[in-house]
């Protein structure tokens, strides 16, 4: 808590300002966004990498919280402040950061994935402001971020020969869309079967159980998509995802429109269809990466047509 009471005694409206902006960069939205992104833009088999790197470290970090179940600072010292509205993006248990996780396993996947030195640097600097942002806004202590960091370059740098080895071998992309599945069912029936104490189920802590049990049935949901994705694409679609600049754009805003419709749209329709249960949650995630990774590559030729006609 040292740390974090230092911040606390320089902080000041320019940094307040600085680091709330800074740590929307460990946003989950902006994960998907970017994994969809190189997915469908840059290269298939990194943006691979980035989604399926991202859901592991999201199952490891909610196990985490629940195994621990360790405090937020503020509820360590009640006289501790926490800037702004930080306290809205922070609910349940501290350890470890759950933002931290996401945004240097994938700003860390970037670096080191690409060879554009740009990107390397502004990735690698996000890698660091991130973490940092959490501590000075004091919603994690050095302990949360610091784990969550080596966690997340641990999967870094062990995932990448994998996956470049699953570029050439469906049988290894297999084998790791499998361990996710396993590691998924792992942590769903650790959520319903395990006796938590009565401490998991008070107010301030509650939400992490609640939030525990949403992210395994959306990494369900994925992780079923994936592998309807991977075995579509390598035998049938086996999209491209070169086109001119602008078509680019173009393909990404439509993607994303896309899967919001199903997102947001279908949310209704599924949720009366299974009763409000939350399996219903499975479902649309599950049709969200079939939308994303199946149906709108479909177009990825009229694209790359689209720019050739104007080259």
């Amino acid at each position: 808590m040292q740390l974090l009471y230092f911040f606390e005694s320089i902080r000041n409206p320019l940094c307040d300002a600085f680091f709330s902006f800074i740590t929307e960069f460990g946003d989950e939205t902006l994960f998907m966004v970017v994994g969809m992104i190189f997915f469908w833009c840059v290269n298939k088999f990194t943006g691979y990498y980035l989604l399926i790197t991202g859901f592991f470290g999201t199952v490891i970090n909610q196990f985490l919280k629940l195994i621990f179940r360790i405090p937020r600072p503020w509820v360590k010292d009640p006289n501790f402040t926490v800037v702004g509205n930080a306290k809205d993006g922070a609910g349940g248990f501290s350890f470890p950061s759950g933002h931290t996780q996401t945004s240097v396993g994938l700003f860390g996947g970037v670096a080191r994935a690409n060879k554009n030195k740009v990107l390397k640097i502004v990735s690698i600097a996000l890698c660091v402001l991130v973490p940092l942002s959490r501590m000075y806004l004091g919603v994690h202590t050095p302990l949360d971020v610091g784990v969550s960091v080596a966690i997340a370059l641990i999967m870094v740098f062990a995932f990448y020969p994998l996956f470049k080895k699953a570029e050439k071998s469906p049988k290894v992309m297999y084998g790791i869309i499998t361990a996710l599945g396993v590691l998924v069912v792992a942590f769903m029936l650790y959520v319903y079967l395990y006796p938590f104490p009565d401490s998991v189920y008070l107010p301030e802590n509650v939400i992490n159980l609640q939030s525990a049990v949403k992210n395994a049935h959306t990494l369900l949901g994925c992780m079923l998509g994936f592998l309807v994705v991977y075995f579509v694409d390598t035998n049938y679609v086996k999209f491209e995802v070169k086109a001119v600049w602008w078509a680019q754009i173009l393909k990404v805003i439509g993607g994303l429109a896309c899967v919001l419709l199903v997102k947001e749209v279908l949310r209704f329709p599924i949720d009366f269809i299974c009763s409000g249960h939350i399996i219903g949650r499975t479902i649309r995630y599950f049709l969200m990466v079939v939308v994303g990774g199946v149906v709108w590559p479909l177009t990825f030729k009229w694209f790359a047509r689209l720019g050739k006609k104007n080259g």
